[in-house]
């Protein structure tokens, strides 16, 4: 099956709790992640969405692992395959993220408490990758 979009996501950790934010429109609970743009590569990308969502500039971002999906009857472009490579960065102690108008709500949880509120199976289970490879 032909994939007809690259996307990225990115676990945000500040040492021992990970960023989670909720999508204004959808309500769900989510990491930072975006679309690849013609002719970018991914790990650009994910720093790219990482300072638009977010307001932080990684300083390193390390590749998780990654998984294909097919979009929602309830999402745009219902039926689209979907590419997703996953990174994790580190936030500097204390950093607060400057959410865009995707995220209404932002919470630091631990692994588990992360994981719990991850509307997405994928990123819950790249989630604990990002622990046990800490």
């Amino acid at each position: 099956m032909t994939v007809g979009r690259q996307e990225v996501l990115v676990h945000v950790r500040r040492g021992d709790e990970f960023l989670v934010a909720r999508r204004a429109v959808e309500g769900y609970w989510h990491v930072v992640s975006g679309g690849v743009e013609p002719g970018e590569e991914p790990r650009a990308a994910a720093a790219r969405e990482l300072l638009e969502e977010t307001g932080l500039r990684a300083e390193s971002l390390r590749e998780i692992g990654g998984f294909d999906y097919t979009r929602e009857q309830w999402e745009s472009d219902p039926g689209m395959r979907c590419s997703v490579l996953a990174y994790v960065t580190d936030a500097p102690p204390g950093w607060e993220p400057r959410l865009d108008d995707e995220h209404d709500d932002y919470r630091w949880c631990g692994a588990d408490d992360a994981c719990a509120l991850l509307f997405w199976p994928e990123p819950r289970n790249l989630l604990r990758t990002a622990v046990e490879t800490a």
